[in-house]
């Protein structure tokens, strides 16, 4: 694997995986609220911007991690139709028209708008607690450099397919269960592509042995 992929993916992986925490804090915190609320009458102040920062810190730094797995949702009627080469073509333009422009974009103004929200140190206005969310928003540039980093990698992706005619390998990870049953049906196609062809040469050794011998 091309090192700057290796790498990418791996920083992508890492951070992907420990945000991911965020929905066990997201989680407790939610049945904390729901306990005290409904159970004690005493609700808290802080539990709906611990949702809302939880959830967005996840959904913001998850973003890389998720285009290392090619996880994002797709239309790929066509697109799984289409040979490696084809696949690739049809990714890096999009990568280079739309998803680079995007982050970057994402990254420039992002990088603004949480400089100003330290400037004032932001609260929220959502709850009387006042959360402070100035250190949140600065997970807006960040997740926006993740994701350009890895829109990189993967165009670096699409020209080694480009030129070699496969897919390089990804990083080893978990997988949904549709594309664990996919990998399983295409191997056991190839399997019994395989035995075939083994059964077709040794019915023709067979054969020509037999004429042989006559």
């Amino acid at each position: 694997m091309n090192p700057f992929i290796y790498f990418v993916d791996n920083l992508s992986a890492w951070v992907g995986k420990a945000f991911g925490w965020c929905i066990m804090v997201l989680t407790f915190a939610t049945c904390y609220e729901v306990f005290v609320r409904y159970v004690l009458n005493a609700p808290t102040a802080w539990a709906f911007d611990m949702a809302v920062q939880m959830y967005g810190a996840l959904f913001m730094m998850a973003g890389a991690y998720t285009l290392s797995r090619n996880g994002h949702v797709r239309g790929d009627v066509l697109h799984r139709l289409l040979p490696p080469r084809g696949q690739a073509t049809i990714d890096l333009t999009l990568y280079i028209l739309f998803l680079l422009p995007g982050v970057f974009a994402l990254v420039w103004y992002g990088y603004d708008f949480a400089a100003d929200s330290w400037r004032y140190k932001e609260v929220s206005w959502s709850s009387p607690a006042r959360v402070q969310i100035y250190f949140f928003k600065t997970l807006i540039p960040i997740a926006g450099f993740l994701v350009f980093l890895q829109g990189v990698a993967e165009a670096m992706r699409c020209i080694i397919c480009l030129r070699t005619g496969e897919w390089p390998p990804r990083l080893h990870d978990v997988e949904e269960t549709e594309t664990m049953a996919h990998h399983q049906h295409v191997e056991m196609g190839e399997l019994e592509g395989s035995d075939n062809g083994s059964t077709s040469a040794s019915t023709s050794r067979n054969e020509a042995g037999t004429g042989d011998r006559k």
